[in-house]
């Protein structure tokens, strides 16, 4: 073995079953058995990094990545790099399966899925989507400091997608749920109500009246309020982000950056989409607190961060054997004690906004731009005339800090989240929360 600092193993083992229907129709259907393995090795400051595909001899994949590290630095010598230390991460708390999807056959899952499909192809709806995945993986970690770790874990999702159009007028609308569960997440989320659901938002928006931009009190709905805290706060606080200059929560740790009714949390440890029991770098997965009532208090870490800026290892993942990026899992904006109501009543006039339909961030200058699934204007208190194409922007810390209620709402969406050409499991959440100033505008 060559001369390195460290090296570290993961051996990723899987099945993963994908279903796309195209109006009821089968586009695809997908089953896939993965085996292979990512290794790092590290040699002052340069990291080797590899990766084996099939049936591979992990000790060749450990030189080859050693070799690649020595190698670099030789040409061209970094600061040592320290690594955190870290004990054996502890398996336990595994969530459970009630029925494992492999138990059920390809057919019967076709079928279902095109039944619940069938619940969206309403009058006036032009076309629909099913999708549905799963995937059962098996993770085993070994380093060179000994530590060792292992765990399965099954998640199974679906989406549900309409479309409709009118004299040249297409709205959508979509539904879906995914998490660390077994095939009885179609009965706890009743998917049926669900592509009524995303039927229905798709019709109603047709005749609903284009949003008038400006700068007004807002009320986001848990969907998007959970959007806001991943895109824009929890990016920032992804500990390499900040090293590299491209995050506006450099330096500004025990500070007051938001609110003080704003907490934000990242827990690995939720039974939810983006659950793991640890990271990709065998660190114990567990709940950190990046914002405890408005002030900053812990970014997201590597093994390799963590040293640097001082802080907790555990968030460091990749998407199965590729290179591990500090990333986020589980990210939520903790409940306060508003109603909803109170809410009403405390904006007068504004807009309530609902959903989300992806935008961007820029984590460096701290601005973002998310579109919103729908709106409700509010006057006098009340809800009245439905809105489309309506989009929030604004800057990160000054929405943080005109956050004036929070509900006592919590509730999480799952999905997935991109970076660094990877995509991992996520869920975010909020409960809603009444901004009293946001710039709005027509999408």
């Amino acid at each position: 073995m060559h001369s390195v600092d460290f090296f570290d193993a993961r051996i990723v083992e899987g099945t993963t079953t994908s279903i796309v229907l195209d109006n009821g129709k089968i586009e695809q259907v997908a089953v896939n058995y993965t085996k292979g393995a990512g290794v790092r090795a590290l040699c002052g400051g340069s990291w080797g990094f590899t990766s084996a595909d099939g049936d591979f001899d992990i000790d060749k994949a450990i030189a080859s990545a050693s070799e690649l590290a020595v190698s670099m630095n030789d040409k061209s010598p970094k600061e040592n790099a320290k690594l955190k230390e870290i004990d054996n991460p502890s398996v336990t708390d595994l969530p459970k399966v009630k029925i494992d999807p492999q138990d059920i056959s390809l057919e019967e899952k076709v079928r279902h899925l095109q039944e619940i499909g069938s619940y969206a192809q309403k009058d006036g709806i032009s076309s629909s989507s099913a999708v549905y995945s799963e995937s059962a993986v098996k993770v085993t970690y070994i380093d060179s400091n000994g530590t060792k770790g292992e765990y399965d874990l099954i998640r199974t999702g679906f989406a549900i997608s309409a479309v409709a159009s009118e004299n040249g007028v297409y709205q959508a609308g979509r539904e879906s749920r995914f998490g660390v569960t077994g095939y009885e997440i179609f009965d706890q989320s009743n998917a049926e109500e669900l592509a009524e659901n995303a039927a229905n938002t798709a019709l109603e928006l047709l005749s609903a009246k284009p949003a008038k931009g400006g700068s007004m009190p807002v009320i986001l709905d848990p969907e998007l309020a959970g959007v806001f805290a991943h895109e824009a706060v929890g990016h920032a606080s992804e500990a390499d982000l900040v090293l590299e200059g491209s995050s506006i929560l450099e330096n500004r740790i025990g500070q007051q950056i938001a609110s003080p009714l704003v907490t934000i949390i990242d827990d690995p440890t939720m039974h939810a989409y983006g659950y793991y029991p640890f990271d990709d770098e065998g660190s114990q997965a567990r709940k950190t607190t990046i914002i405890e009532n408005g002030v900053l208090d812990s970014y997201l870490h590597s093994r390799e961060t963590a040293e640097k800026l001082g802080g907790v290892p555990g968030h460091s993942r990749s998407q199965g054997n590729s290179k591990p990026v500090v990333r986020m899992s589980n990210t939520y904006i903790d409940s306060g004690n508003s109603k909803f109501e109170e809410m009403l009543e405390e904006i007068r006039d504004g807009i309530y906004l609902i959903g989300s339909r992806g935008g961007q961030v820029n984590t460096g200058e701290g601005v973002f731009q998310f579109n919103a699934e729908k709106g409700y204007l509010v006057e006098n208190g009340e809800l009245t005339g439905l809105i489309r194409d309506v989009s929030l922007s604004g800057k990160t810390l000054e929405i943080l800090n005109n956050v004036k209620m929070v509900g006592n709402d919590l509730s999480m969406n799952s999905g997935r989240c991109g970076k660094s050409g990877q995509l991992v499991p996520v869920t975010d959440g909020s409960p809603h929360l009444l901004i009293s100033e946001a710039l709005v505008g027509g999408a």
